[in-house]
């Protein structure tokens, strides 16, 4: 049998055997070598995710560490270590300790959302006198010192709508 290629010349079925033969063993045959590292499976890059190992607790701690934090019946020291840099905002911390309105203000958590291992977005109520005085309020909370922390963007962000002006913020 002869085969006609590809411009009209004939080819032995021989030069197709042995053509095919390339091109089925050839990655095969490539694949075989010395190389110990070529039966290792390929080592699968690791998972990027926008969650901390365990968000089912970050989000409980969150949740807890917010409420405490807008408790007025929480002191000052225990509200340093619940805030980012606290020690450095304990001046904003003292102004807000002094104001009436402040003493009767709490807090709801309502949603959160990772955006990295070590960030929140946090949805929550700001509760005066136990009523809703501003809904749905948006924060954050960071991860500091394996404690999750309001942020001071947060606490400054409420700062400026209060109208005060206080150091730090």
């Amino acid at each position: 049998m002869v085969l006609k290629r590809h411009g009209g010349r004939p080819r032995s079925p021989l030069a197709a055997l042995a053509a095919a033969s390339v091109l089925v063993l050839g990655p095969v045959l490539a694949g075989c070598g010395d190389d110990d590292t070529a039966d290792a499976p390929s080592p699968t890059p690791p998972a990027v995710t926008n969650e901390p190992v365990d968000p089912a607790a970050a989000k409980a701690e969150i949740t807890k560490n917010w409420t405490a934090f807008f408790d007025p019946k929480t002191p000052t020291a225990e509200k340093v270590n619940l805030l980012e840099n606290g020690e450095q905002m304990q001046p904003v911390l003292s102004a807000f300790a002094g104001d009436p309105n402040a003493a009767m203000t709490s807090a709801k958590v309502k949603g959160i959302e990772f955006t990295s291992p070590n960030d929140a977005n946090v949805t929550w109520d700001l509760l005066v006198g136990g009523a809703p005085a501003l809904p749905d309020s948006k924060g954050t909370a960071v991860l500091q010192d394996d404690t999750w922390k309001v942020s001071v963007k947060t606490l400054c962000g409420l700062v400026q709508i209060s109208g005060a002006t206080v150091p730090g913020c």
